[in-house]
């Protein structure tokens, strides 16, 4: 999906279009921006139904933003000036601070995601789903998929999703994952790119390692020590080189990459390895100075983990917690209980046992409750009733 966040937003306020905009910072409040409307602009009474026509000037800048957030999305004009996901607010301000800031809304945006995946699996039911905005489809037994190396059915595609949702997307068509992926980001927004496997070296040789799904920022920089900077680079190196320097399974398959070898199938069906739910906080937090704002944290984490489990119909058997202190150092722990759980209070209880073997006596920046060793619910022999739990113990005991 183009933008996906931000598309979703255009669709909220549609004034905001084209402009350089970012998303994150904290959750949405719901009517917080028409309260806020009504007690600065009282000329008239403004409703939910009045989005569209809130003045541009009204929203808030990123000039203005004062905290520890950070970017969840930045639109095409932003990315511009040198802003992009995962940066922080505050840096962000300094390289574009005229860019709009809003609340990210994850609600709305698995309500679009949700749409967007039933409209292409009405088209061709073999998808993979890869996350909030992406998909893989396989599009061979469908009916007309092969018409024009699948551009006909990846417009098909294209035109149902914006007449469902208003949404655009940008499609990659390719023998396999991996060229698609990359044919995916040619021609964005609302593109189609056709990769062939006779277009490799015109169209994937010459583009950057980094490219390849896979390659990251180290396995770049150990490439770019060797003289590689080109995928065209890669794919002359000898498959045995390739093994020496980069060991046996990774060695061979940079070698496959290059060449626009992928064999693997798309998954229709794929078991979640964990959920988890995390939060950077506005200002560190002490465990004893501030254990009653941490503690009603905690227990909100715990209890939007379950409420994941239980939509998704997973239960859990081992629970534990992340840690970030103020110097960034972060750590991890958990503990695996008798039976799978997707209840909210033991998962808070069993948190909170966690929590007892790591320090509390530092300031904290983040904190996070997750649930591993999924299992479907109804695959489960029996469930884990809702029994009393064992007394809590002190989320955040006194330190030392």
């Amino acid at each position: 999906m183009d933008a996906f966040y931000a598309s979703v937003e255009w669709l909220r306020y549609p004034q905001l279009k084209g402009l350089p905009m970012v998303i994150g910072g904290g959750r949405r409040k719901e009517d917080d921006l028409i309260a806020r409307l009504n007690a600065e602009r009282p000329e008239r009474a403004w409703t939910a139904h009045d989005l569209a026509l809130i003045p541009v000037d009204f929203f808030p800048r990123l000039s203005s933003y004062v905290g520890r957030g950070v970017i969840t999305t930045a639109t095409y004009p932003a990315r511009q000036f040198g802003v992009g996901s995962a940066m922080g607010l505050m840096k962000a301000a300094r390289l574009c601070p005229q860019a709009i800031l809003l609340p990210v809304d994850f609600d709305e945006y698995r309500r679009f995601s949700r749409e967007f995946k039933r409209v292409i699996r009405d088209i061709a039911p073999v998808i993979e789903d890869r996350g909030v905005d992406e998909v893989y489809i396989d599009f061979t037994h469908v009916p007309g998929g092969q018409r024009e190396g699948g551009r006909v059915l990846a417009r098909l595609i294209q035109k149902s999703i914006f007449e469902a949702t208003g949404l655009t997307c940008s499609i990659g068509v390719a023998p396999n994952k991996l060229l698609a992926k990359m044919a995916s980001e040619f021609n964005k927004p609302n593109g189609i790119s056709v990769v062939r496997e006779s277009d490799l070296e015109s169209l994937i040789w010459p583009l950057p390692c980094r490219k390849i799904n896979g390659i990251g920022p180290k396995a770049d920089a150990r490439l770019q020590g060797h003289g590689i900077h080109t995928i065209g680079e890669l794919a002359e190196r000898d498959r045995t080189w390739l093994v020496q320097h980069f060991g046996k399974s990774h060695g061979a398959w940079l070698h496959d990459a290059a060449h626009g070898r992928d064999e693997r199938p798309v998954v229709t069906e794929s078991e979640p390895v964990s959920m988890s739910r995390e939060t950077t906080f506005e200002r560190d937090l002490h465990a004893v100075r501030d254990r009653a704002e941490l503690g009603a944290i905690f227990t909100r984490l715990a209890e939007q983990v379950a409420t994941d489990l239980q939509r998704k119909g997973y239960a859990g058997k081992t629970i534990g917690i992340k840690l970030r202190y103020d110097d960034f150092k972060t750590v991890t722990r958990d503990q695996t209980v008798a039976e799978h759980t997707s209840d909210a209070r033991r998962i808070r209880q069993v948190a909170g046992q966690c929590l007892k073997r790591v320090p509390l006596n530092r300031c904290l920046r983040l904190l996070g409750v997750r649930v591993s060793s999924l299992a479907p619910a109804q695959d489960l022999a029996r469930q884990h009733a809702d029994s009393s739990p064992d007394p809590e113990l002190p989320l955040f005991p006194t330190a030392g």
